[in-house]
């Protein structure tokens, strides 16, 4: 298995130290995100002699930039048109640090509008950068997240979309903690789309979720790892860790504990 984090563990570093901190812990990749005032300078508007620079910096640590976790949505008609540019210059920022995914979001949707009206829009939006993502090899990865948790609901979509390059970024958080389903069944459903994994463990108190250790959580690691495991996953598996403990605390503790897991 292939493990990865996301820069949220670690925003104040530049991206020398992100890969720095990447080797010195064993990780094999990293997930920059973007649009969030990260230090390490992979960004939309990053001059393209600086992204072959960051490009070469990585190859030559031997971490994966295995993703490009970005805030683009397309369920809400408001906001088709802007999350659709910022999707496509996304996929232009991945291709060109030679990374092979982006991650998006489906996004929350306006009470008047039903949720098969929802689906429309985010299937159109999700058509409407696809076949650029083809040509530039790289795999949109939409997350089960926000007002898509439930993994029949994004199935559902991709499914209608039906193209080579647009997946399923599987956390399997989310759909245990809000949605009620079991990470078997979540798997058992997005099992032929999912191309990226967010991992992290919590529990949920008063409708307020918290960051816990994994295993001090309710969320069943050791089953996802076998379950991808099972299939010969082969992409990445992305602790996404958001405000929560220094990332010398954590980042070595939960490698260790969900490498702990395979089979």
């Amino acid at each position: 298995m292939k493990y990865a984090f996301m820069t949220f563990s670690c925003p104040e570093l530049d991206f020398s130290q992100v890969l720095e901190t990447a080797r010195r812990y064993g990780y094999d990749g990293v997930e920059p995100r973007i649009d969030s005032n990260h230090r390490h300078g992979i960004e939309r508007d990053t001059p393209k002699e600086k992204l072959a620079d960051f490009r070469k910096m990585a190859e030559d640590a031997n971490v994966a930039i295995c993703c490009i976790a970005t805030s683009c949505k397309f369920a809400d008609p408001n906001l088709c048109g802007d999350n659709v540019s910022a999707a496509l210059s996304a996929i232009s920022l991945a291709s060109s640090v030679g990374c092979s995914r982006i991650r998006v979001f489906g996004g929350h949707f306006p009470e008047s509008l039903s949720r098969d009206r929802a689906k429309d829009y985010l299937s159109n939006c999700l058509l409407k950068i696809a076949d650029h993502a083809q040509q530039s090899s790289v795999t949109v990865c939409i997350e089960t997240h926000d007002a898509w948790c439930n993994p029949e609901d994004l199935a559902s979509v991709v499914s209608r979309v039906d193209h080579p390059a647009i997946a399923i970024n599987w956390d399997i958080m989310h759909p245990v903690r809000t949605a009620g389903f079991t990470i078997e069944k979540s798997f058992e459903i997005l099992k032929p789309w999912i191309r990226h994994v967010h991992f992290h463990d919590g529990i949920t108190t008063n409708g307020k979720s918290e960051l816990k250790p994994i295993g001090d959580g309710n969320i069943d690691h050791k089953a996802a790892v076998a379950l991808l495991q099972g299939v010969q996953y082969d992409g990445f598996l992305s602790g996404e860790w958001i405000k929560w403990e220094p990332y010398d605390v954590h980042l070595p503790r939960e490698l260790k504990t969900i490498k702990s897991f395979e089979a």
